[in-house]
Order: C-alpha cells, then sequence, then structure tokens
C-alpha cells in the first residue's frame, strides 16, 4: 500500500515538474517574443503624424476668404489651446488610465474579449485613446482581428516616440466630430462657434461624447441623445475626481445653443481668384499640390474682399439680363503689383475656365496708349498733328495694301492733334503714327510694359489685333497711373505651414521703366476720353460714362468684332474689364458695347468710396500749357474749347491760336502786315533805283 502511494505521490511531481517546466518555457518564450517585438519596433523610425488639415485662404486684411480640404475640416491646434474641461472629458470617457498604460490595456481588452464572446461578436472595443489615434492615422475602422493586431503594434510605436501629451494632442485635433469637423477646433466653430480653448464645462461635455458615434450623438441629429451622453461623461468626470457633483449638475442644466450650420463653399471669395493662386503656388513656387489641399497651410493672398464683392455685383447687375455674354475684370494696386479683385467669369461652377488670366483676345483700340508712349519718347507731343482721312497703305515690300477705318467711319479730313486721336480712338492717326515710328518700335515698347504675349511686326498692330490676357494688358497700365515704374502682379503675400514655418513669403517687385514725365503726360492725355468737351468730329469714347465716376480717372477702352475692352485707372487703382462671347460670336455694339465701361465705371466709383480722392502726380520737368485741342496751339480767351495741357518742359507750342480772333483784330493785323510789306518794298525800290 506504501509502494502504491510513494508511486502516486512521484507520479504528481513529476506532472507538476513537467508542467512548471512547460511553463516556464511558454514564460521565457513570451518574454523572448515581447523582447524581439519591442525590439524590432524600436528599430523601426517613429511613425509619421501626417494627418489631413484644412488649408485656409487669407485676404488682404488677414481674414479667412476660403478654405481647402476636400470635405475635412481640420485646424490642428497644441493642448494649451485646448479647454481643459475638454481635455477631462475625453479622460473621463474614453481612457481614464491613459496616463498610467503603454499604449493598450490589458484589462480593458480582457473585458472586452469576454464581452464579445458571451455576444458571438466584436460589439465592444477596448481601444485606449493611443489606439484610436494610430486608428485615424494608418489603418481603417474595419472591426477584424487583424486590425486590432496591428493597431496595438502602431500603438506601441506610438508610445515610444511621443509623449502622452504629444498624443493626446494629436488625438483631439484628429478624431471625428462629425457634419466634416474633424479636431476639436473644427467640432468648436461648427457647432458653438467657438475656439475650443473658450469652450464651456457644458459645451465640452457635450462635445466629447459625440466620437463614440459621429451621427448617432450628434447633438444637430439628436439632441436628446447627445444630453443623454453629456450626464454620463459629466458622472464619469465626477468618479475620477475633474469635478464636483455641484458643478456637473449646473453643467447638466446649462441650455445650449448650437450655431446655425454654415453652407458648405470653400470658395466663397473669389473662386477665380483662389484657383490662381492655387495654380501659382504649385507650378511657379513649386509647393505640393497635396499639402495646399490637405496640409494645413495658411495662404495669404492680396485679394480685397470689399473690391471683390463690388467687382461681382456689377458684373451681375449690368450683365444681369443677358446669357452667353461673359466677362472678366482685374483690379491691380499699381504702387505694388498687389492684385485687388478678379473675376474670370460669371459662374465658376458653371464655368471655372478663367478668362482674366487663362483667354487671349485682340485688345483693340486699348493697346495705343503704348503706342502713343513711343512716339512722345520719339518727339511727339500732345499737340502733333496728323491728317485724319480715309487712307490706304501701301508698301514696297511685296506686303498687300493696308485699308483702316475709323469706327462709323467718322473722320475729320484734317488735321488732328495727338490728344484729339487718342481722345476719339481715330485709327488713322494710329496707324500712321505706327508706321513713322517703324513697326518694331511698338514691339519693344509693349514687352517693356510687361505685355508677354507674342506680337507681331505688322502695321494692324496698332489698333491691338495681336491677341494678349486680361491681366497682362490691366497690369502694364500700373506703368502709367504709378510714375512709369513696372510692377510684377502679386497674389500671394506669403505661406504659413501648420507648424508656423514661413514656406514662402513674396514682397512686391517694383522697377523703373519709363520716363515719369512721359508717363504723366500719357495719363493727362488719356483723361480725355471722359471730356466731353473735347467733342468735335465724332464723340469722345467714354463720354457715356463719365458722369458715373466722380474722381479724376484716366484710361482707354477697345473694341473689336468680338470683344469690349476698358481698362482705366486711378492713383490707387487699375481696373480692366474684357466683355465678349467664349465663342467666336460677334457683339452687337449698340446694346452690347457699352457694358464694360459700365462695369468699370461702376466698379471704380464704388470700389474706392471710401478712399482719398487723389489727382494723378506731376514730376519736376512738365509744364501745362492751355491750348486748342483741335489745332494744338496756345489757346485764347476767344477759342471755344480750352483745356490745360501738358507737355515736358519747352516743348509746349509758343504759337497762340487765331483761328478765333474777331475780324476787327484780323482786319487790323492784315493791314499792318499790307503797311509793312509796302514799306519794305518802297525801300527796295529806293535802293534799286539809287
Amino acid at each position: 500500500m506504501e509502494v502504491i502511494i510513494k508511486k502516486r505521490s512521484k507520479r504528481k511531481i513529476s506532472w507538476f515538474r513537467r508542467l512548471f517546466r512547460f511553463s516556464l518555457m511558454v514564460i521565457v518564450l513570451c518574454m523572448l517574443a515581447a523582447v524581439s517585438l519591442l525590439t524590432y519596433l524600436k528599430m523601426e523610425d517613429a511613425p509619421v503624424l501626417q494627418v489631413s488639415q484644412t488649408t485656409r485662404f487669407f485676404d488682404a486684411n488677414d481674414a479667412i476668404i476660403g478654405e481647402s480640404h476636400q470635405g475635412q475640416h481640420r485646424y490642428w491646434i497644441p493642448l494649451e489651446e485646448i479647454s481643459e474641461d475638454l481635455l477631462h472629458a475625453t479622460l473621463a470617457i474614453e481612457d481614464r488610465k491613459f496616463y498610467d498604460h503603454f499604449g493598450f490595456d490589458p484589462t480593458r481588452i480582457a473585458g472586452a474579449v469576454v464581452a464579445n464572446i458571451k455576444s458571438g461578436g466584436k460589439a465592444q472595443g477596448a481601444s485606449t485613446i493611443t489606439q484610436q489615434y494610430a486608428r485615424n492615422l494608418y489603418l481603417t475602422h474595419d472591426k477584424t482581428w487583424k486590425r486590432k493586431f496591428n493597431e496595438a503594434l502602431y500603438a506601441l510605436r506610438l508610445e515610444m516616440y511621443y509623449t502622452k501629451d504629444e498624443i493626446l494632442e494629436g488625438y483631439l485635433n484628429t478624431i471625428y466630430y462629425g457634419h466634416g469637423a474633424y479636431g476639436i477646433e473644427a467640432a468648436a466653430q461648427h457647432f458653438f462657434n467657438k475656439k475650443a480653448s473658450e469652450l464651456s464645462l457644458a459645451e465640452a461635455s457635450l462635445l466629447a461624447g459625440i466620437p463614440k458615434g459621429p451621427s448617432y450623438y450628434s447633438p444637430r441629429n439628436d439632441f436628446d441623445r447627445a444630453k443623454q451622453r453629456q450626464e454620463l461623461i459629466l458622472r464619469s468626470m465626477v468618479q475620477t475626481g475633474y469635478i464636483t457633483k455641484a458643478e456637473a449638475d449646473t453643467a447638466k442644466n446649462e441650455q445650449l445653443q448650437l450655431v446655425a450650420p454654415i453652407a458648405e463653399n470653400t470658395a466663397a471669395v473669389g473662386p477665380y481668384f483662389q484657383d490662381v493662386v492655387k495654380q501659382l503656388l504649385v507650378n511657379e513656387y513649386q509647393i505640393d499640390e497635396t499639402l495646399i489641399e490637405q496640409g494645413g497651410l495658411q495662404i495669404f493672398t492680396t485679394l480685397d474682399r470689399s473690391m471683390q464683392e463690388e467687382a461681382e455685383r456689377w458684373v451681375e447687375a449690368e450683365l444681369g439680363a443677358t446669357d452667353e455674354l461673359q466677362t472678366a475684370l482685374v483690379a491691380v494696386d499699381p504702387r505694388s503689383g498687389d492684385v485687388k479683385a478678379l473675376v474670370g467669369g460669371r459662374n465658376h461652377l458653371e464655368s471655372p475656365f478663367n478668362r482674366a488670366t487663362q483667354a487671349r483676345r485682340s485688345p483693340g483700340s486699348t493697346f495705343k496708349p503704348f503706342l502713343y508712349y513711343a512716339a512722345l519718347e520719339h518727339g511727339f507731343t500732345a499737340a502733333s498733328t496728323l491728317l485724319s482721312e480715309p487712307t490706304t497703305f501701301t508698301f514696297d515690300d511685296g506686303r498687300p495694301d493696308y485699308s483702316p477705318s475709323n469706327f462709323n467711319n467718322n473722320y475729320a479730313n484734317d488735321f488732328v492733334t495727338l490728344l484729339h486721336a487718342l481722345a476719339f480712338s481715330d485709327n488713322i492717326f494710329a496707324v500712321k503714327t505706327h508706321l513713322f515710328l517703324d513697326t518694331e518700335t511698338l514691339v519693344e515698347t509693349a514687352a517693356k510694359f510687361g505685355i508677354q504675349s507674342p506680337l507681331e511686326n505688322i502695321p494692324s498692330l496698332a489698333l491691338g489685333t495681336n491677341d494678349v490676357g486680361l491681366l497682362e494688358l490691366t497690369n502694364s497700365y500700373s506703368s502709367f497711373a504709378n510714375g512709369g515704374k513696372r510692377v510684377e502682379p502679386r497674389f500671394v503675400r506669403k505661406v504659413i505651414d501648420k507648424n508656423g514655418q514661413v514656406l514662402f513669403e513674396k514682397q512686391p517687385v517694383i522697377e523703373q521703366i519709363l520716363d515719369p514725365k512721359l508717363a504723366f503726360i500719357m495719363t493727362n492725355l488719356m483723361t480725355g476720353m471722359f471730356d466731353r468737351s473735347l467733342n468735335d468730329y465724332t464723340s469722345v469714347t467714354g463720354g457715356s460714362v463719365s458722369h458715373l465716376v466722380s474722381r479724376p480717372v484716366a484710361g482707354k477702352s477697345g473694341s473689336t468684332s468680338f470683344d469690349s475692352w476698358m481698362v482705366g485707372y486711378t492713383p490707387q487703382l487699375v481696373t480692366g474689364v474684357w466683355v465678349g462671347y467664349d465663342q467666336e460670336k460677334r457683339l452687337n455694339h449698340a446694346t452690347e458695347g457699352q457694358f464694360a465701361k459700365r462695369i468699370w465705371a461702376q466698379f471704380t466709383e464704388h470700389a474706392l468710396k471710401d478712399e482719398l480722392k487723389l489727382d494723378f502726380h506731376k514730376p519736376p520737368g512738365v509744364t501745362g500749357v492751355y491750348i486748342n485741342p483741335k489745332n494744338g496751339l496756345l489757346a485764347t480767351d476767344e477759342c471755344p474749347v480750352r483745356r490745360l495741357t501738358y507737355f515736358v518742359a519747352g516743348t509746349e507750342p509758343t504759337e497762340y491760336c487765331q483761328d478765333h480772333a474777331p475780324e476787327e483784330e484780323i482786319e487790323l493785323e492784315m493791314t499792318e502786315d499790307e503797311i509793312h510789306e509796302k514799306e519794305k518794298f518802297l525801300d527796295r525800290f529806293i535802293k534799286w533805283f539809287n
């Protein structure tokens, strides 16, 4: 009997030894596996925390004018800018042991496993904040064991390389709160129009409950259900010691006011302008397009919101009754080159094609100021005269004859001054000037002003027959407005990344290219298109809109069979407007020819309504005299039209107009001349006789 007991005892000891050895082996293997896993994870680089964030566009006054987020609003903010109540509410409901575990909570996982086995599914999760953050960054939201395993691995890596505060900050900036709002800053703005740092306890506890089911617990979708979860969170905060019972009750009873949701429109202000900005950032400044769309950039532009609104308002007001007619508008500050407003078409959603920057059309007579500036450089003055009559130009080098005509075949059939020719847009005067200078001169002069479109060395170039863009043409006029400086159009002031680092900053580019005296004289000449006192054999081209503008302005209109243009300026603003059809459809100039001028005039008047009414600066070396604009001679009191006109000192007229002197004075002068001639004849006769 004793032998049997000893044998049984030996068997039990042997079984326990085997179990101990097996357990020890399993523990060692697990430890080795854990060490190997941790070593492998440590050998891996730190996981990249690249998160899609909302890129914001700011106007010239640093107000938001648009966003680029592909449906996901994200604004990354540091942990210290998040309400402490929100931090505590999130920790209380999502992960009470967050600051104690190493990425996952074994106790919660075990409890979840048991619950899921009992329910026969994967209904209950046990993810810590670190695991949820890892899932948001790197994984899908599928409820599979493989995903849970990968989630744990990523959580370990995050815990290895980042502090708890960095992980919590990342989690709160990436978690989804519904309605396109990712991160607590976007959620605070969406629901309460507040910053995350300004949330009250009641607001914070309400928002903290949303991530568990963004649609299910959204207060916009079911406010009562959201309030029930808020009460659960407040109780959890009391249990964890973050708040008192009294504070919880106060927050529970606080009346919360949700703000009305903002209509989704990522390019509400200046959509065509924002398109140009994005293209410039990618093509010229070499910023990755993905970074622009989702990188949380802050893009500070030059757009003036009030001017942009005025531009869109007057485009709609003037063209509202038309259907297919299109337009484009560009407004530039000539002092800096800053683009203040841009309209690329009548409806960005229907047609994103930007007619202000992408289209090329014939500018017509708006090209003539470049020609006449070149003429001033070559000795012309405002008083220079040429014959205005139907003319056919013939060439001896085999080129065909050229027979331009004036609008409506209006000719002076007499000599006209450059002042009149520009105010009336006389084509014969322009072509004669162009051929007199040598046609290559205009090509070179236009390039100096900043015209980059290819130009042909042909007689009709004087009448603007080569295609150009509205932006380049408008910006070229800046040199007239600013005293002869060429400015580069500027759309972007600077770009800042999500970490506050300046990626790019652009200062105005300004270069003196013109003689300030001649630039001012050209401006004085271009005020003539609005001066109805100059009307003679035809009318000034801007007379129909001169009453709409109450400040000193200068400019030039232009038209072709398919296009209507107006480019004009004040010392503060240069604006160009084009009106026409996208397809080659002729304009009815009787009904559609005034749209460009009217849009320009209304916009200029209202966009500058709060600005000083400045005169154009007259530089030294310029002399102003009153002339008869019809013949270019110094005006007398008898001249019906006397206009103050400017010349480079020493080139002004010296002879007075005698066309309107009284008849008695003329007869007297003729008698005196006759006497003088007789006296000279008598002297010669006596001398001959002697």
